[in-house]
């Protein structure tokens, strides 16, 4: 039987919908071998991740995803962190001020645009304190603003849509100095929002590569089938390694299945396999 992976996920600390223990229970149910619990900007949630999979017999790869600065939205995700690093007992209480300055900012833009949604209202779907651009999203949707998730993305969340708030705490250099520091490898997420021609991306990962940038996110939800020939081969090129996961919310983003994304992913083992090989 195929072994599957799913290195890209979020609970309830970030903007999931899932505590870390449902999560993995349900990676394990659809049958996916490992998962990487990736909260934005959190690691509140891994060590309950890492025992529920111990537990059931599913390997879970300790993560997170930060967002960094950017002219339109640039994820760098981190594995085999140690969660308990000073590195990231330093950053992350800055980085969380950061994010409570855009979730106002947020609000505000959302208000001028005629749509109700305060950041408390945001506030009260995070039980982590973090909140996230799913966090309106979800409440967008529930007050008939938009017609689904998906929309209110599209129409005002995402980078470049009125109601987008670019603030940022880390750059990008700086997460990957902190995963390394931390003890963990880093990957670039979701190259398509980096919104650059193949060209400049390209020679931006090579920036980040002398940075010390480990690898890509080969596979991913949005990815067209040229999308991810194109990145793989770059990540050939640059000698960087590929990660593959499908961002998965569970109901905050109710169209992406952990695992298979809109339903045809399928990310091999042997990718995992070579992150480890990276990891001291």
């Amino acid at each position: 039987m195929e072994k599957l992976i799913d290195l890209h996920t979020h609970s309830v600390y970030s903007d999931g919908t899932m505590t870390p223990s449902e999560l993995v229970c349900h990676a394990k149910k659809e049958g996916i071998s490992a998962i990487s619990l990736t909260d934005h900007d959190s690691v509140d949630g891994v060590c309950e991740a890492l025992e529920k999979g111990r537990e059931i017999g599913i390997e879970v790869v300790p993560g997170i995803e930060f967002s960094v600065q950017s002219e339109t939205e640039t994820h760098i995700l981190g594995y085999y962190i140690d969660v308990e690093s000073q590195a990231l007992k330093n950053v992350l209480p800055k980085i969380l001020n950061t994010r409570r300055e855009r979730g106002l900012e947020t609000a505000e833009k959302l208000k001028k645009q005629g749509i109700d949604v305060s950041y408390e209202d945001a506030l009260s779907l995070a039980p982590g304190g973090l909140v996230g651009r799913a966090h309106f999203a979800r409440i967008m949707t529930e007050r008939g603003y938009t017609k689904s998730v998906k929309e209110a993305f599209e129409l005002y969340l995402s980078s470049g849509k009125k109601g987008y708030s670019s603030r940022q705490y880390l750059t990008d250099e700086e997460a990957i100095r902190i995963i390394k520091e931390s003890g963990g490898v880093s990957f670039v997420a979701h190259l398509h929002l980096i919104r650059l021609p193949d060209d400049e991306l390209y020679e931006y990962l090579k920036k980040l590569k002398s940075a010390g940038l480990d690898g890509i996110e080969g596979y991913y939800t949005e990815y067209t089938g040229q999308m991810q020939s194109t990145y793989q081969k770059m990540a050939s090129s640059l000698s960087l390694a590929i990660s593959g996961g499908t961002d998965f919310h569970a109901e905050s983003k109710p169209h992406i299945s952990i695992g298979r994304g809109l339903g045809e992913m399928k990310i091999p083992y042997d990718i995992l396999t070579g992150i480890k090989t990276l990891v001291k």
